[in-house]
């Protein structure tokens, strides 16, 4: 099969059957990138995965255009990335259409709620496999939360510790490096 068209199909089936945003799209593109297709081994996709968060954008398309650009280039990037977003668009405009008529239609409003905790373990399960396959153990999940803390109750921009945390991981690479 042609690689373009490929890759398109794996986006848009991960982009179709997925509830819950981007983050509840990772283990699909991590079980189709990296152990279906072989298109990025397991420390390419995490780096991918750092890249799309730091990036500005929904972190599932950022991944998308990564492992596109990666596997055939500026036309790959396109077609991974139509593959991701297309279904989510064509799936909202049809509920937009009829949204009006079910919006307070009781079971309309109990399959959202059902739905909650299955995307909650959906979003759950990727962070607990990234920390663990980046090699974060108990000790340093104490730099995540009190960053989440400051953040949350004393009103410090999150800009300052993507800086931070920017210039402390060139810093590191380069002692990292000068102990090499």
């Amino acid at each position: 099969m042609n690689l373009y068209l490929e890759l398109f199909l794996c986006f848009a089936k991960i982009g179709a059957f997925t509830l819950g945003g981007g983050y509840a799209m990772v283990p699909l593109i991590e079980k189709e990138v990296v152990d279906n297709k072989g298109w990025l081994d397991k420390q390419e996709f995490i780096d991918s995965l750092a890249l799309a968060q730091s990036a500005p954008g929904p972190i599932a398309v950022n991944t998308a255009v990564f492992v596109g650009y990666k596997s055939a280039g500026f036309l790959g990037a396109i077609c991974t990335t139509l593959g991701a977003i297309l279904p989510s668009f064509l799936i909202i405009l049809i509920i937009a259409l009829f949204f009006r008529d079910i919006k307070d239609n009781i079971y309309v409003e109990k399959s959202f709620k059902a739905i909650r905790p299955a995307i909650v373990a959906l979003i759950a399960t990727p962070l607990y496999r990234m920390g663990k396959n980046a090699g974060i153990n108990k000790k340093n999940i104490i730099i995540p939360i009190l960053v989440a803390v400051l953040i949350a109750f004393f009103n410090i921009t999150p800009i300052l510790f993507i800086v931070l945390a920017a210039i402390g991981g060139i810093v590191y690479g380069k002692v990292k490096e000068a102990n090499k």
